[in-house]
């Protein structure tokens, strides 16, 4: 590793609710300014609309969202914030509105410096909300 990088915060499935949301906290004030800025009102988007019992986690490097399942991932990278749905279906199925954005088979990238598209944002949670629901009553 390079020094003056900083490292990945990894936590278990044991660790509680809060401490998860203290390791989005962390991720989110390593990453530069215009990048935290974009990823924070994703955050705020997905926490506005996600039923209570929905958690923040930190895996993959990345913070995330769980509600009767893993719901979502989002990140910073260079040039732009991913946001990581899990549903390559859903997002085939929204191929028009995704246009705009580089896409691949489960990610959108949102290049930075641009808005959120937070209508879309909020289009692909509550999609993966029900498709999370649905998966559970079977």
């Amino acid at each position: 590793m390079k020094a003056g990088k900083a490292k990945p915060v990894r936590r278990s499935a044991a660790d509680s609710g809060a401490s998860e949301a203290g390791a989005v906290d962390d991720y989110l004030a390593r990453v530069p300014e215009g990048a935290r800025e974009m990823l924070e009102e994703i955050r705020a988007i997905v926490r506005a609309i996600v039923p209570p019992e929905a958690a923040e986690f930190f895996s993959y490097g990345m913070p995330g969202f769980r509600y009767k399942g893993t719901l979502l991932w989002y990140g910073a990278f260079k040039k732009h914030c991913g946001f990581y749905p899990g549903s390559p279906p859903l997002l085939r199925s929204l191929a028009d509105q995704l246009k705009d954005y580089k896409t691949t088979k489960g990610a959108v990238q949102f290049p930075i410096g641009k808005p959120v598209p937070a209508a879309l944002v909020r289009k692909i949670v509550l999609a993966r909300v029900a498709e999370n629901e649905a998966r559970h009553k079977r």
